[in-house]
């Protein structure tokens, strides 16, 4: 091309030095086109010419860089290759794969018995995995899918503890009262002890909040020496959270069944499920459906999880279930629990829980008092390698109970009196449970901790936190200072003696507890019409917030009411002549269900036949068209409830009799119970025949 170009013409010379230029601007590039000056159109040129052999210079530098970063690396990566392969040849080391597999291998070898069909899908997972190229995608899905195979521990079992006696002391150090929880316990320890087995329940705690029903299943495990593994199933809709994912999903994992015996490595574990009635259902699945074949002891012992894709014997596992409300768990997974029902608390229960649980705690928690039994467990670590065997060393420290001492800096006499744990419980805390009471509890040794330090340090509190009195002892009288004025001002709605015509109190169950509730009745006459006549009788309306079960049992008690009338005075036509109101208090608070049909007719009777009943009567009890008298639930929640409200006599209907006799003498203790398989009977009692 340079022997075309005439060396002699300044314009073809130029030209062709910016055609030369392959990074120019076309506006440089017309510029020297249009340059009719030589010497110009020369210079435009050059000034592209040296633009370009910047940029080439450039470009030369970072290819030498590159191309020097790249032969290091190359270089490396040749001389690790050639050490591996040395050592590999020489017995030093072995590459990932083996490593790997022969990790696999020490694993196994350390489980008792391992199923055969485990045992041939795991040893086929590690042939294809040693076939594997280490960078493809199947490399790391076998890898993981080996890892939770060996981790699953394959007959392992912790050793079950057969001692009774040590169980039980066990479970009243931590838990008081549950009698029925820590009887099914002892039956269960004792069957494994005859049998000479490790064996699995299934067991449901049904009770209102606040009882114990999470915290005991703990204990039970530390009674029984098996590992706890706890999760919750509180709105829980996906399926897979059960039963796992299926590995050809992007990050998939086995569900909650397999990650507990991974994590607890024992076959035998205690389960517990929390919250089990409040299980979610969407498209992703129906999870109370998934748990049919956990809870299953027919079924549970070849239970398949979707990722590990192989029967896991589950049957070793201890299950223990915690719910408010039964009638939201489905009839299927209900069948195949052992259900226990938990009642709330009574008054002397409560403060029984409250001096020997809630108060030291609280104290302990709140640095006003120091555990010595914990203290001198750390003291004696060291020494309890000395002792004969570990079990010894467990079984004492199972058994010593706790004792606790004030801190230094507290003064001597700071202390919560029992009359303060009563006014606590009487007017703060009516719950069912403990944990209001807790709440409180805590509230007043908090501040107790504030005014201990505010003194140390001479510090000013506001009056709110600040000592009334020279007395470090929280009383019932001085209460009020730590958690406020009480809630609770009287024990019934209506104190007065008997209660003004139609008002009844009734006793009613919910998932909080038993509760006193009143139905008030109330006549609405209308006057009379030109004829002398009166206007309007014969209707009923409802307020209180009902729910349709209630509702209709308001129109059956209505009926009831009136043929009742008729049998009593025929003559009277209160019920012709007057509309009837009828009100369940608390109006913001749903009611439902059948059980105040007998408290509602006594209601209706009281107003029509103008005779009032006493304040210290209660009912409960469904009433059919005819008059009978049907049997209902939550006997003892509504018995405490009674208790509670200050009765003194109960009507409960005669299908009922079981259930009473079934309650401890404490509950029924003081209490004039009549049964009633007829309404008569209810209205002979109620209105003192």
């Amino acid at each position: 091309i340079i022997s075309h170009v005439d060396m002699n013409d300044p314009y073809r010379l130029a030209d062709f030095a910016a055609a030369l230029s392959i990074g120019g601007d076309a506006e440089d590039l017309q510029a020297v086109l249009e340059e009719k000056d030589p010497e110009l159109r020369l210079h435009k040129s050059l000034v592209l010419l040296s633009k370009e052999k910047e940029v080439s210079k450039l470009q030369r530098e970072i290819s030498a860089k590159v191309e020097e970063k790249m032969s290091e690396a190359q270089r490396k990566y040749f001389l690790t290759e050639q050490l591996k392969s040395i050592k590999k040849e020489l017995g030093m080391e072995k590459d990932d794969k083996e490593t790997l597999i022969e990790k696999y291998r020490k694993k196994l070898a350390e489980y008792p018995s391992i199923p055969e069909e485990i045992n041939e899908i795991i040893e086929s997972e590690m042939d294809k995995f040693s076939h594997l190229e280490k960078n493809s995608a199947e490399f790391n899905i076998t890898r993981t899918y080996l890892d939770w195979l060996t981790n699953i521990p394959w007959g392992v079992v912790t050793t079950e503890n057969f001692n009774i006696t040590s169980a039980r002391r066990v479970l009243d150090r931590d838990h008081y009262g549950m009698d029925e929880v820590k009887e099914t316990i002892l039956q269960f320890i004792a069957v494994g002890k005859l049998k000479g087995s490790v064996q699995g329940k299934i067991l449901c705690l049904a009770g209102p909040p606040g009882v114990g029903k999470t915290s005991i299943a703990e204990s039970v495990a530390a009674a029984l020496g098996r590992k706890f593994y706890r999760f919750s199933v509180g709105g829980m809709s996906d399926v897979s959270e059960i039963k796992g994912h299926r590995r050809t999903y992007v990050g998939a994992m086995p569900g909650k069944i397999i990650q507990c015996l991974k994590s607890t490595g024992s076959s035998n574990p205690l389960v517990l499920i929390d919250e089990i009635d409040k299980l979610g259902r969407d498209h992703r699945g129906d999870p109370a459906s998934a748990l049919l074949e956990v809870l299953d002891p027919s079924q549970n012992h070849t239970f398949r999880d979707h990722f590990i894709d192989a029967p896991v014997d589950i049957s070793k596992c201890l299950f223990m279930c915690t719910a408010n409300d039964l009638g939201r768990i489905p009839g299927p997974l209900l069948d195949r629990m052992e259900v226990i029902q938990l009642s709330g608390y009574d008054v002397p229960d409560k403060l029984e829980i409250a001096e020997k649980y809630l108060v030291p705690k609280s104290m302990v928690n709140s640095g006003l008092m120091i555990d010595e039994s914990e203290a001198a467990k750390d003291d004696e670590s060291g020494e309890e390698e000395k002792k004969e065997s570990q079990d010894e060393a467990a079984e004492e420290a199972e058994e010593r109970l706790p004792t606790y001492q004030l801190a230094e800096r507290v003064p001597d006499t700071l202390s919560i009196e029992r009359s303060a744990l009563e006014s606590l419980v009487r007017w703060y805390c009516r719950e069912a449970g403990v944990r209001n009471l807790q709440k409180k509890i805590d509230k007043i040794t908090g501040l107790l901790s504030l005014q201990v330090v505010a003194e140390e340090e001479g510090a000013e509190l506001t009056d709110k936190s600040s000592r009334k009195s020279d007395s470090w002892t929280v009383s019932s009288d001085n209460l009020h200072e730590y958690v406020g004025k009480p809630i609770f001002t009287s024990d019934r709605l209506y104190e007065k003696d008997p209660l003004p015509h139609g008002i009844v109190m009734g006793l009613a169950w919910t998932s909080m507890g038993g509760s006193a509730l009143y139905i008030e009745t109330q006549g609405i006459t209308r006057g009379l019409d030109s004829d002398g006549k009166r206007r309007g009788g014969g209707t009923l309306k409802t307020t209180g917030q009902m729910g349709d079960v209630m509702k209709e049992s308001t129109q059956i008690a209505y009926t009831v009411a009136r043929a009742r009338l008729a049998d009593i005075d025929p003559t009277n036509s209160y019920f012709d002549d007057t509309d009837i109101h009828m009100h369940v208090p608390e109006g913001a608070t749903p009611k439902d269900g059948p059980s105040a049909g007998v408290t509602m007719v006594t209601a209706m009777l009281s107003l029509a036949t103008d005779k009032p009943i006493k304040s210290d009567l209660a009912m409960t009890g469904e009433v059919s068209l005819t008059g009978k008298v049907l049997a209902v639930g939550g006997i003892k929640e509504k018995t405490m409830a009674a208790r509670r409200a200050g009765i003194k006599t109960i009507i409960l209907p005669e299908d009922c009799r079981r259930d009473w006799d079934e309650l401890p003498e404490y509950l029924k203790d003081g209490l004039d119970i009549q049964f009633a398989s007829d309404y008569s009977s209810v209205y002979d009692v109620a209105f003192g025949r």
